[in-house]
């Protein structure tokens, strides 16, 4: 499959990333208002790391979670994209949409406009039928952009994420869902 690696948006550029990314993406992960829904701050070396698996996600699937540049303003504002979570649940093997941008980034309507421009390409470059997104239920920011790309709440799928222990304060998860658009 000959995948695009980059698109661009009316305001974005959604591309492979690059090493340089990698400094912005560390201090995004290290930043409290960033990880409020996450499990923690990540060090440098755990968000290299997870740079790697970005990287090794697109080398396996040809698609991933891109790196966001706005043009003009900075080279690297977050991620936006699909992919295929780690883990197993009750709607896994799945796609999913998720973004991350650096808080200095946040309320420009960014992460919409890069959603709307992934799920276009699951749709239509890997011929999706259905993407999925998951947070849990306190993330409003998150669970506003689902809404705006047409994402609906599924209240039967949400979920005890199995990777965080029974009784941690983020392990309960909301499930979103959106179906591919019927065509002509």
């Amino acid at each position: 499959m000959n995948l695009p690696r980059e698109f661009h948006t009316n305001r974005l550029l959604l591309r492979r990333w690059r090493p340089e990314d990698r400094e912005p993406f560390a201090a995004l992960n290290a930043d409290p208002r960033v990880v409020e829904f996450l499990p923690g701050p990540l060090t440098r070396q755990e968000s290299d790391e997870r740079a790697a698996r970005i990287e090794a996600h697109f080398a396996e699937h040809g698609f991933g979670v891109w790196a966001v540049e706005v043009p003009g303003v900075v080279s690297f504002a977050g991620f936006v994209g699909l992919s295929i979570p780690r883990f197993q649940a009750h709607f896994t093997p799945c796609v999913e949409i998720g973004w991350r941008l650096a808080a200095e980034h946040w309320g420009r309507g960014y992460a919409t406009e890069g959603a709307k421009a992934a799920l276009a390409f699951g749709y239509d470059h890997l011929n999706l039928d259905e993407i999925v997104s998951f947070t849990v239920p306190d993330n409003v920011r998150s669970r506003r952009v689902m809404e705006k790309i047409g994402m609906t709440h599924d209240p039967a799928g949400d979920f005890d994420h199995p990777v965080l222990p029974e009784g941690h304060r983020l392990r309960r998860h909301i499930l979103y869902r959106i179906r591919r658009p019927a065509g002509p």
